[in-house]
């Protein structure tokens, strides 16, 4: 199985998403200027398809 999480907050960095603080358990709350929303980012990304779904919450057009 893949691990995305770190390839996921790379190009979270590099769109000029910030990390905002922790959340429960290890969740991370993060801040996109893009979408202008704060969303969740999982510690362990197991799923392309979580992968995706973060991309599409953070406004940038990346596909796993």
């Amino acid at each position: 199985m893949a691990e995305y999480e770190k390839e996921v907050r790379k190009i979270l960095q590099d769109n000029g998403c910030v990390f905002v603080r922790h959340g429960k358990g290890d969740h991370d709350i993060w801040y996109s200027p893009i979408t202008k929303i704060n969303f969740v980012v999982d510690g362990k990304i197991k799923s392309r398809f979580t992968a995706n779904a973060i991309m599409k919450q953070s406004g940038i057009d990346h596909h796993f």
